[in-house]
């Protein structure tokens, strides 16, 4: 972004991209075209306007879901001056709550009304998984017990952004659920929770003063640095050989992340984290490519 929280801040487009932080967007593209890929290999074709809505709505919810989140935690306390991740527009005072909040609202609007055309196509499966998704989406941060505040976040992650979203792209496109549906499901899932953790154990010590009990808070840092490391090299486990190739990535993540110490260059680290999944979500639909032909 090359923007700094002591910067000239940013105005137009450029702010709200600065608010539904790109970089995170990306974990939910990678299970998207996961599903996507998968349901090719079974039937050789793809609906192609359905995947485009698919993906859209997949972003839209990401998007409400992090502008949600920079508004709650700034009126909750919780972006605090020594929190040390990329600037969030409202504790900062680049936006209004208010303001904030409407884009929030507009995203998961958008995003209900690409889930309609998407529940025509797909049923009451896709109608309940759009309606937990979005309320997940709220949940996350708003309510009386923020999901954010507490040690489940990861599982959030790993549900929605890993199993919900390959299971509900593969129903969109066949109708029905391989079985390959749910490795694929977790083995996404998996490194998008990793970003999260590496989230979370960069601001340990701001969301204690909070009253955050993350899951990187609970497990402490040896515990957390054990629990990233699987979730990052646990997914390859579950893919074909053409995954391996992203094997190197994952011990750099691993060793990053084990000796870097907690700070803004964390914020590199959560970044490679979201690419790392994108390169294996790239090389999860390539070997389902060629085994399809």
């Amino acid at each position: 972004m090359g923007v700094t929280h002591l910067d000239q801040p940013p105005t137009g487009w450029r702010l709200w991209l600065a608010a539904v932080r790109p970089r995170t967007l990306t974990i939910a593209v990678a299970p998207v075209m996961v599903g996507a890929g998968l349901a090719f290999s079974v039937s050789h074709t793809l609906h192609v306007l359905p995947l485009a809505a698919t993906l859209l709505g997949a972003v839209l919810i990401q998007a409400g879901t992090n502008l949600w989140n920079d508004v709650s935690d700034a009126l909750r306390g919780g972006d605090q001056p020594m929190r040390q991740g990329p600037p969030r527009v409202t504790a900062l005072g680049w936006a209004t709550p208010e303001r904030v909040r409407r884009a929030a609202l507009v995203s998961f609007a958008a995003a209900a009304l690409v889930g309609l055309y998407l529940a025509m196509l797909g049923g009451w499966p896709v109608v309940g998984l759009g309606l937990a998704s979005l309320a997940a989406g709220w949940a996350y941060s708003g309510g009386p017990k923020p999901i954010s505040y507490t040690a489940l976040g990861e599982m959030f992650v790993l549900a929605f952004f890993g199993m919900g979203a390959v299971a509900g792209t593969v129903w969109l496109q066949l109708h029905g659920l391989p079985p390959q549906v749910w490795p694929l499901g977790l083995a996404m899932g998996l490194p998008a929770a990793a970003v999260l953790m590496a989230n979370n154990y960069r601001d340990m010590e701001a969301d204690r003063l909070v009253g955050r009990r993350t899951l990187a808070i609970r497990l402490g840092p040896a515990g957390s640095k054990a629990v990233y490391a699987i979730l990052v090299v646990a997914p390859f486990a579950m893919l074909d050989w053409l995954a391996l190739a992203a094997v190197p990535l994952a011990v750099k993540l691993v060793w990053d992340f084990s000796t870097t110490p907690r700070g803004p260059a964390f914020n590199g680290i959560l970044a490679a984290t979201a690419r790392f999944q994108l390169v294996l979500a790239a090389l999860v639909v390539g070997g389902l490519a060629y085994a399809a032909y």
